[in-house]
């Protein structure tokens, strides 16, 4: 994956979720993560297709996403409803829409697919043999993990063929040096 995709997703959450939450984003150390994601107690999945493929995953705890509905809708939640799951997945939708928008900007047109809340802790969710880059964003509320495998569409590839992301740890490493 090249390091260029990554940071879209970082600004667009940084923008939204301070705007929206009224918190402020730190991102920690990025990893490499090659098998299936075991999830957090809330994911939400978003597929990107167009100039840029591949997959989103934000991974919080129930607190977070409590945390963060309260403050987006203006009441305080205190189970994972289907308000609260509705909102969760409305931030991703929204995140994931603003580094879209961002990555248009830089000359790579991409859509979106609904968000997709998968609620429950440990479930796997297999990314195939992708690989991801994993980015945790910590915020007064509690940490999101924001799981990125992303591609520049191939070409040469076949209408409808998916190829895998390739990120090596060069690639991460610089991606580390970035604010």
């Amino acid at each position: 994956m090249d390091v260029k995709f990554l940071s879209p997703f970082v600004e667009a959450a940084n923008e939204v979720v301070k705007a929206e939450a009224d918190t402020t984003i730190e991102r920690g150390k990025l990893s490499l993560q090659h098998s299936a994601l075991t999830t957090n107690e809330i994911s939400v999945l978003i597929s990107i297709i167009g100039e840029v493929e591949g997959v989103v995953i934000y991974s919080l705890s129930i607190p977070t996403a409590l945390g963060i509905v309260s403050r987006v809708i203006g009441q305080e939640f205190e189970e994972f409803d289907e308000l609260a799951q509705s909102g969760i997945a409305e931030l991703g939708n929204v995140i994931t829409g603003r580094a879209t928008m961002l990555l248009s900007q830089t000359g790579f047109d991409s859509d979106i697919s609904p968000p997709t809340v998968i609620v429950g802790e440990n479930v796997q969710v297999s990314t195939v043999d992708f690989t991801r880059i994993a980015v945790p964003l910590k915020t007064d509320l509690g940490e999101i993990t924001v799981h990125l495998s992303l591609q520049e569409k191939k070409k040469t590839a076949a209408k409808g063929q998916f190829v895998a992301a390739e990120i090596d740890q060069r690639a991460l490493d610089q991606a580390n040096t970035l604010k």
